[in-house]
């Protein structure tokens, strides 16, 4: 009984890692996802490089992967350098509780946006179904501000397509898979960042 349990787990694993492999295996083989990956990092570098800044925002998992890549950018990826004025909008919980209660929990993030989004900067903000109300609603403010937005979510991209500058879609529906894929964009991207603000003389 023991060795089956044990050969079901096994299956289980190998079975998700799996299909963590395929969906990045469709990302591989998408020439318009990887011009979109490339081409958002390359955004990322002229915003940086102009003396803007790039916010993140999320909601739970997304809300741990946007506060991950903030402090990529902010502190180093590979090695050592001047840090870039990157930000997660959901860390300061004074402010969001009290935003939350006194306004409502969709304008956490519009209102983050309208404070200190100016023109130029951009606003990534990670949704895998597409369809949080508090990252549509920042999405919106950041447009009438001259933010770029930049929107990480699941194959459909939800209502937040129609506000965004570039979409990152993974080709999946399951969330966890989604929010595997957006983790890895995101390094790559912070690399590229990194790499072309910072080259490394050999």
């Amino acid at each position: 009984m023991l060795e089956i349990k044990i050969q079901k787990m096994s299956e289980l694993i190998k079975d998700t890692l799996l299909r963590s492999i395929a969906v990045k295996q469709e990302i591989i083989n998408d020439p318009e996802m990887i011009q979109t990956i490339r081409t958002v990092a390359d955004e990322m570098v002229k915003c940086f490089r102009s003396g803007g800044k790039v916010l993140f925002c999320g909601n739970g998992g997304s809300a741990a992967d946007a506060q991950h890549l903030a402090a990529e950018l902010s502190g180093r990826y590979y090695y050592d350098r001047d840090p870039l004025p990157a930000e997660a909008l959901h860390v300061n919980s004074s402010y969001l509780t009290a935003v939350a209660n006194d306004y409502s929990f969709e304008e956490v993030y519009a209102r983050m946006v309208k404070g200190s989004g100016r023109k130029g900067d951009i606003l990534i903000g990670f949704s895998t179904s597409g369809n949080s109300s508090n990252i549509i609603r920042a999405f919106e403010q950041a447009l009438q501000s001259g933010v770029i937005t930049v929107g990480f979510t699941g194959k459909s991209g939800g209502r937040l397509k129609e506000h965004c500058c570039y979409l990152v879609n993974i080709p999946s529906d399951d969330t966890p898979r989604i929010q595997e894929a957006h983790i890895t964009i995101g390094h790559i991207i912070c690399q590229i960042v990194e790499s072309e603000l910072f080259p490394k003389i050999k």
